[in-house]
């Protein structure tokens, strides 16, 4: 592949924009224990994943399709034109938001949403059919949410969650696949489907006013313990694997 087209397929702009940055000696190359200018944009370079080069004095690994774990604060939407709160992609470098999909500029994708008011664990990537599977409701992945409510548990709530409420404007009962509380007014619980506002539409149901409210997995793929809330990461193999898995 073209130095000009790496550049391009990892979000740097467009191909005039990646042939101009190269010419004008902003990308050098790894040689030996240092780094090299090239100024050439069609020069070939056969790069496996996770291979470096810097663009304007910044190392960027090379990935054909970006998995990123992102550790969501509160006071952001999970959308590219948000209401009232900046976008989560906000908190990502230019090239993740500009990667190309299918010919177009669209960058990376959120698999599913949390309100703006939630933290926690979100996925993105540009890979259009993963995002599909692990979305889909056919696959049931599992999504494990820490909860806090305004008032004490009173005991019942775990079984009558699991057993199914009925939500407002939703004839058909939903039920939480595990509940279990983890202190006088938190608890865990577990969804393999999505709907709007779902956790707190759910404990409003039984009672419940959510004060708290965190994603702390998604199907095998847990936060990593040292990534601070706005914080991202790239996927690990393995965990990208689990994801796979479970979609």
């Amino acid at each position: 592949m073209q130095l000009q087209d790496v550049l391009f397929s990892q979000g740097f702009g467009t191909r005039r924009v990646c042939a101009g940055l190269v010419q004008q000696g902003h990308v050098r190359l790894p040689e030996g224990a240092g780094w090299v200018v090239c100024d050439d944009p069609t020069q070939d370079l056969d790069l496996a994943p996770g291979d470096g080069f810097e663009v304007q004095g910044r190392v960027w690994p090379y990935h054909p399709r970006a998995y990123i774990l992102l550790n969501k604060p509160a006071g952001y939407e999970c959308s590219h034109k948000p209401s009232a709160w900046p976008p989560i992609y906000s908190l990502l470098p230019a090239p993740l938001r500009q990667r190309p999909q299918k010919g177009a500029i669209q960058g990376v994708q959120a698999v599913g949403r949390l309100d703006q008011d939630t933290t926690g664990l979100l996925l993105l990537t540009d890979d259009g059919a993963l995002i599909h599977r692990l979305s889909s409701p056919k696959h049931h992945v599992p999504k494990i949410y820490e909860v806090v409510v305004a008032d004490p548990l009173r005991g019942d709530e775990p079984e009558r969650l699991c057993a199914g409420v009925v939500l407002h404007d939703d004839p058909q009962p939903v039920r939480a696949a595990a509940c279990v509380p983890t202190g006088a007014q938190q608890l865990q619980l577990t969804l393999t489907q999505g709907k709007y506002h779902q956790v707190k539409r759910m404990l409003a149901a039984v009672g419940h006013r959510v004060v708290g409210l965190h994603r702390s997995q998604m199907g095998q793929l847990r936060l990593p313990p040292d990534l601070a809330p706005g914080q991202w990461c790239w996927l690990a193999a393995d965990d990208l694997a689990r994801a796979q898995q479970a979609a």
